[in-house]
């Protein structure tokens, strides 16, 4: 529902800030990774998910896209709710956390609170594939001026195409043109390769 907050950060610490954006001051919840990278800004973007029960409606924010879509990742693995996996991002760092599941370390992530060796089985289990497919610098956040190949790219990784594939297929097309392609006819051209 919210894609992200942007404004004053009125308080912070290491389980949640406040944001006033308004006149309104939205409580988030966040990892000590993202409360690390706040340091000490008056003003702040979080990017959110929004959690809703039964019985309360619980905002997430995380400092960057990659950040959040790791935790969604996380949470889609069964027995492993919101709660357990901001304690996930806030044990080690989301490359790390990247990083053990795709080689399969179980050992590193039965260290994180919680989580015992079925739920770091069934994480590496649901999750590997998944992570190996967007890549290990998923997690990094996209330039502000993106290009037309970037933009490209992006979609169809978000598409379920393999990052590499879909890159050389991209770039095939980008040589085999004269002219500057449009976002969306990258995309046509590539998808008719792939």
């Amino acid at each position: 529902m919210y894609a992200y907050i942007n404004g004053k950060l009125v308080f912070k610490c290491p389980t949640y800030v406040v944001i006033d954006t308004g006149g309104i001051g939205y409580h988030i919840n966040i990892s000590l990774n993202t409360y690390a990278a706040l340091e000490e800004k008056e003003h702040c973007k979080l990017y959110t998910w929004l959690h809703v029960k039964e019985d309360a409606h619980t905002l997430y924010g995380f400092y960057e896209e990659g950040e959040r879509r790791l935790f969604l990742h996380l949470i889609s693995v069964s027995g492993i709710g919101p709660n357990t996996g901001r304690m996930i991002l806030s044990s080690i760092t989301p490359s790390e956390i990247q990083a053990a599941i795709v080689k399969g370390d179980v050992p590193l992530i039965q260290r994180i609170k919680g989580i015992g060796p079925k739920s770091a089985q069934r994480m590496i289990l649901e999750l590997q594939d998944k992570l190996k497919k967007e890549g290990p610098d998923s997690l990094i956040s996209m330039p502000v001026h993106n290009t037309a190949k970037d933009e490209a790219l992006s979609a169809l990784v978000m598409l379920g195409f393999n990052k590499n594939i879909a890159e050389k297929s991209l770039e095939g097309a980008i040589k085999a043109s004269a002219e500057n392609l449009s976002v969306e006819a990258l995309i046509k051209i590539a998808l008719k390769s792939l």
